[in-house]
């Protein structure tokens, strides 16, 4: 018999529908009887493209025996961790408290009946090994420590409490924003970094999105080239090894090794959509090829494989196939010999690092180029080229990973940023149309009353939305007016940015809560500036609303964004790689940044003078494509207009603006003096 778990929307959740452990999703049912009993909570914290959480499910909760005793102690609670961030960032630093440091999924914490943790850990295996305790062992202590030690629980679910409210305020601001910002970070990111194999520390590996971001705008606005180096040398590693699907598009989550060879198979929508605007924007600076394919084969796999028929973003796609990671995605030569042929099957085995032994398990193999695609002969990549698309077709024939089909608000907006950069870039409307849509998906279907809400599935958005859902939702709409010139777009940023401001601003610490004040009372209400896989939204909040006051000029949101900078500087003193986004707000605060516009209605020429726009990369800048008369929502274009059958580019730098030009030759000119 199912549990509680098969009406959840969660991908996650429904996988353990089935299993004899009595879960509850998190709400008032389970907080209520936990009270009522008097019974521990028994929380376990995972997502539906975790290998490890799959592998504590098979050995633990499909275990009759684990889950009568979980069924006989606790009231044994199940969280996606995607759908509930909130919960996920309050018990992840209770177990980061409990364990020295050490966190991941899955999560298991065992809590008192008002939520105040008391023990807990990560994956626990069914008997010990490693220096771990067996899952039964750890019930057994967990039980003991709540019938036979009832004080010291309370008092350590209390102690924690504070540790966690403490470590979830911001810093004090500094008093004044200051300089230097991009030069601070690229200095600590220089000592982190891995001169063989790029990125920056040891296995395993993430891809470093947020710092490559900051490295390639440092290089545009100061010209060093050893910037531009360490962006380079990461993103040729990251493309060639076994980390990016060479047959498929589409990042994997992290690299088990220094190299980006074994890759942890599942793919992340967070991943490949802040990996994509940093590809595209290396792609306009280098003019390499093996970027712009990158970006290519990523989006098609997008719009392949992760789009909802309505436009909405799927979340991520399992590890696992048939019980074993990565199986869907590895080769061994036989089977490359099987769909190409002998000859072109040893030519691309080769070629893709493919061996009898095996890089990976079982003797097989994740394909890997030998060296960056552009420093491939013209020979070696037209045979790939040929070839890799057939291997795709023969993949699709496997059994494919789990499909994790919910759509998460942020991760969509974060999305919907990056098909709206590089659509124009790379002439591809469809991209454009893409973004939008998303967008529609997002304002139709996961906005409540005004509100945005986290996720959707099925018809059905039941959680509300974070800081981050909200703040990089701004940021989205204002990527999709500077992409459209449409100001409905611009009109949403304002709005959305409204009602973020009344629901989560704190007046007292000068930045946001992650959750609104509507949202369900936890043991803390968290503020952060740390981000992890994806920003953090006080993070997004200083970019974004920097970015919408400058081309609303709204000094408001300028304000704002500058209380979020005090906050931030502490920590760019003392750990500037805990930044993100704020290291670009605080870059551009301290820059002269630019302002574009393209005025007239839609010719040849327009369009050409665009085109040039968008072939020009530069991080502080702000854009309006202007047809007919100008929107008051822009009060620098005031005045600006073309006659007829006219088209102008407008380039400004710090509000001192050149003389308006006409030809893309004058216009390059102009771009290339900034």
């Amino acid at each position: 018999m199912p549990n509680r778990l098969a009406d959840e929307t969660s991908p996650y959740l429904q996988q353990h529908a089935h299993n004899p452990v009595d879960w509850y999703p998190w709400g008032p049912e389970a907080l209520a009887r936990a009270a009522t009993e008097d019974r521990p909570i028994l929380l376990s914290v995972g997502y539906s493209a975790c290998h490890w959480c799959h592998v504590m499910e098979r050995e633990s909760f499909e275990d009759e025996g684990t889950a009568a005793r979980m069924n006989a102690s606790f009231v044994n609670i199940k969280v996606d961790r995607e759908e509930r961030p909130d919960l996920d960032e309050i018990y992840m630093k209770a177990v980061q408290a409990f364990t020295g440091g050490h966190g991941g999924w899955p999560m298991t914490v065992f809590l008192t009946p008002d939520g105040r943790p008391f023990y807990g850990g990560t994956y626990f295996p069914p008997t010990p090994r490693y220096g771990m305790p067996s899952f039964s062992q750890v019930l057994e202590y967990a039980d003991r420590l709540w019938t036979q030690d009832r004080h010291r629980v309370e008092g350590m679910g209390s102690d924690v409490v504070e540790r966690i409210r403490a470590a979830s305020r911001l810093p004090r601001p500094a008093q004044e924003v200051g300089t230097g910002w991009l030069e601070i970070a690229v200095a600590a990111l220089e000592r982190d970094y891995d001169p063989d194999d790029g990125g920056f520390g040891q296995a395993p590996k993430f891809p470093p999105h947020g710092a490559l971001a900051v490295l390639l705008a440092h290089h545009r606005v100061t010209g060093s080239p050893r910037s531009l180096e360490l962006v380079t040398h990461t993103l040729d590693q990251m493309a060639r090894g076994g980390l990016y699907d060479q047959a498929g598009g589409g990042f994997a989550r992290y690299s088990v090794d220094a190299q980006w060879r074994i890759p942890h198979f599942e793919k992340m929508l967070y991943d490949n959509a802040q990996l994509l605007p940093v590809y595209a924007d290396a792609w306009r600076v280098t003019g390499r090829h093996g970027y712009a394919r990158v970006v290519r084969e990523t989006v098609a796999w997008l719009l392949r494989e992760m789009t909802h028929t309505d436009g909405g973003f799927y979340s991520a796609l399992d590890a696992d196939s048939e019980g074993e990671e990565g199986r869907f995605y590895v080769w061994t030569p036989g089977q490359l010999a099987e769909v190409l042929g002998e000859a072109s099957g040893a030519r691309t085995a080769a070629l893709l690092e493919v061996t009898p032994a095996g890089n990976f398990e079982h003797g097989c193999s994740a394909l890997r180029l030998p060296r960056p695609w552009d420093a491939l002969s013209t020979a070696d990549r037209e045979h790939l080229e040929a070839v890799l698309p057939r291997l795709r077709s023969a993949r699709a024939a496997r059994v494919r990973p789990g499909l994790d089909d919910k759509v998460i608000a942020g991760w969509n907006a974060l999305m919907i940023s990056a098909l709206a950069r590089a659509a124009g870039p790379f002439r591809e409307p469809d991209w454009l149309a893409a973004a939008e849509r998303a967008a529609r998906f997002l304002l139709e279907e996961l906005t409540r009353e005004g509100r945005l809400m986290r996720s959707w599935k099925d018809g059905r958005s039941h959680v509300k939305g974070v800081l981050s859902d909200h703040t990089l939702t701004v940021q989205a709409f204002v990527d999709l007016f500077e992409a459209t010139g449409d100001t409905a777009w611009l009109e949403q940023a304002l709005e959305l940015a409204e009602r973020t401001e009344a629901l989560f601003w704190d007046p007292e610490s000068g930045g946001f809560f992650h959750t609104g004040r509507d949202a369900e009372a936890l043991v803390v209400r968290t503020q952060s500036l740390v981000g992890g896989a994806v920003p953090t939204g006080n993070g997004v909040a200083a970019l974004a609303w920097h970015h919408l006051g400058t081309l609303t000029g709204r000094p408001e949101l300028l304000a704002r964004s500058e209380a979020l900078l005090r906050a931030a500087r502490p920590l760019l003193e003392r750990a500037p790689r805990a930044l993100g986004p704020e290291l670009l707000a605080g870059g551009w605060r301290g820059s002269r940044g630019l302002e574009i516009a393209v005025v007239g209605e839609d010719s040849p020429a327009a369009d050409a003078l665009w085109e040039e726009v968008m072939r020009c990369w530069h991080p502080f800048r702000v854009l309006a494509r202007q047809r007919g008369e100008a929107s008051p929502l822009l009060p620098w274009m005031e005045g600006r207009r073309a006659s007829p059958g006219e088209a102008l580019a407008h380039v400004c730098q710090g509000w001192s603006c050149w003389a308006p030009v006409r030809t893309r030759e004058d216009l390059r000119a102009q771009l290339a003096e900034v």
